[in-house]
């Protein structure tokens, strides 16, 4: 199967950045996205800015393949993103490294289908139109129930950024979509979720999201990615043991609102469809100490299956590492 043209794009960027060339600026750049998580409390409060001690230029991307296109050009040193487009950045040897587990993800991303496309079960998509940012751990998730429902091939699957799905979604151009917030809790309100990350999780396909620094930066500044997991740690920590408080009208639902475009009504179920693994968890055996390169290499042979990537790595664990988190 020939490689698709996102991926194409995405490859060319890797192939183009000259991996030892790292673009001099005078400051840091962050590339996020508008998953709903915890640390967007202390972005929006400027803790970043003051625990490193230097201006911070925060780069807001649709997905992870344009996160992944920024840090390959240099033009950003930490980015945030999910298993599926790191599993295809690794296994082009893209000079990065993972150093927090910044989502397990399980109700934050579903298929969700239009009410009234007359998809009811599975077998009802035959021959519909489901929407899906390609390269993305949604787009991993709906290859993956597809496969379990044996549906592949079967399905026309497009590629739209979340905020083209939600405008598709009014138009009537697409009958369902598999996505995360802030389009996720718009389409949720007309239509009804058929499956989620969990569940395709448990079928064989889990999804996680990562914070990810080049590796000439890493090495260069520790002590900034060390910083930078510290407060992205604490916010976890700060949620697990007030979660009850973080209502829609709370402080900081509405700063992860605003910041992320999502309603703040939708937050905390949000919030509540992803775990945040603490920093004891971070660095035990199931995560940054061998599973979550385990897992990426598992996501890159799915993805090989699939067409997605040309070769997967013998070991992944270089594009992880746990010196960050202490």
């Amino acid at each position: 199967m020939a490689i698709t043209l996102p991926y194409r794009r995405l490859f060319a960027a890797i192939a183009l950045a000259g991996f030892g060339l790292s673009a001099p600026a005078a400051n840091l750049t962050i590339g996020y996205q508008t998953g709903i998580d915890p640390s967007k409390v202390p972005q929006a409060d400027g803790a970043y800015e003051k625990a490193i001690g230097e201006k911070i230029d925060w780069r807001r991307f649709n997905s992870g393949p344009e996160v992944v296109t920024a840090i390959a050009s240099g033009d950003v040193q930490i980015g945030n993103l999910g298993s599926s487009p790191l599993a295809a950045a690794a296994s082009r040897k893209l000079p990065i490294v993972a150093f927090i587990v910044s989502a397990q993800i399980n109700a934050a991303e579903a298929l969700v289908v239009r009410n009234g496309s007359g998809i009811n079960n599975p077998q009802d998509l035959v021959g519909k139109t489901i929407a899906t940012p390609f390269v993305s751990t949604s787009h991993y998730s709906l290859l993956g129930a597809l496969k379990h429902w044996g549906l592949e091939g079967k399905v026309k699957v497009v590629n739209l950024q979340p905020a083209e799905i939600a405008a598709a979604w009014k138009r009537g151009d697409i009958d369902g979509a598999f996505v995360w917030s802030p389009a996720l809790g718009e389409i949720r309100k007309t239509g009804k979720t058929l499956t989620d990350a969990a569940q395709v999780g448990q079928w064989g396909a889990p999804t996680f999201e990562v914070w990810v620094a080049r590796k000439d930066y890493a090495d260069k500044h520790p002590e900034v990615i060390a910083q930078f997991a510290k407060v992205t740690l604490d916010s976890f920590a700060d949620y697990a043991a007030h979660k009850d408080a973080w209502t829609a009208d709370s402080v900081p639902v509405q700063k992860i609102a605003k910041l992320t475009g999502a309603n703040a009504t939708d937050v905390p179920e949000l919030l509540a469809g992803s775990a945040f693994p603490d920093a004891k968890a971070q660095q035990t055996a199931a995560l940054l100490q061998g599973g979550t390169a385990k897992a990426i290499g598992q996501t890159a042979e799915f993805l090989k299956e699939q067409g997605k990537v040309e070769s997967v790595l013998p070991d992944y664990s270089p594009y992880v590492s746990a010196k960050f988190v202490n």
